[in-house]
């Protein structure tokens, strides 16, 4: 199985929606693909929750079930909306519900919540960090990050803490990019040459396919 990790730069930055758009990549080509994330806040039901849109945009084939672990109601950091259902996330049922993926497809998109330092438990004998799940998962990670003012700081900082934590880093996912911005633009270059990490992909405002800049977007996915 091949597995990639969405992360961001921050809370609505549009990693579901970009999300969305790499599993359409890779559904359009019929490749067998699962999407998974660990925690979810901010929805009464997955069918109306980041997940479910991201299988129904996507035309993924999958129960729905097995798109996340736990969901949350409260639209609060995950860490907070567990702490007021007294309903805290474990990391073994974690790998194993993605694990259980792992033996039934191809590929396995996992997107994480707000940005990298996002804490999913924070009590007193626990706490569990969106790296400590993606580590555990084996996964790189791609990053998502706004076309516009303030990118470059928020990328070239997610980027140095998912490499001082040892991720590999596959790329960055500028969202609401437009090619005749002369700041978009040159934010792209900075990025990368600040950060020494690729531009990947862009997506328009409002655009549902990704523009690829050098491979296609399954060769992202490694082996795991």
């Amino acid at each position: 199985m091949r597995g990639l990790f969405v992360t961001g730069t921050g809370t609505d930055i549009g990693k579901t929606y970009v999300s969305a758009a790499i599993a359409r990549e890779l559904t359009k080509k019929n490749l067998s693909l699962a999407y998974y994330k660990a925690a979810v806040s901010g929805s009464d039901c997955i069918e109306h929750s980041d997940a479910g849109y991201v299988r129904d945009s996507s035309g993924i084939k999958q129960n729905t079930e097995s798109l996340l672990s736990y969901l949350y109601e409260k639209p609060l950091s995950p860490h907070l909306a567990a702490r007021g259902e007294n309903r805290f996330a474990s990391l073994e049922r974690i790998v194993s519900d993605f694990n259980s993926l792992r033996d039934s497809y191809d590929y396995v998109l996992s997107e994480g919540a707000g940005g990298i330092i996002c804490p999913v438990v924070w009590e007193k004998d626990c706490h569990l960090m969106y790296l400590d799940i993606l580590k555990a998962l084996k996964l790189n990670a791609v990053v998502v990050a706004d076309a516009g003012l303030g990118t470059i700081n928020h990328t070239v900082l997610t980027i140095s803490f998912l490499l001082q934590n040892k991720v590999n880093v596959k790329g960055v996912i500028l969202n609401n990019y437009d090619c005749d911005s002369l700041m978009h633009t040159d934010n792209l270059k900075m990025i990368e040459e600040i950060s020494g990490i690729k531009v990947i992909a862009t997506l328009g405002k409002g655009d549902r396919n990704l523009s690829l800049r050098y491979k296609n977007m399954e060769d992202y996915f490694d082996e795991c």
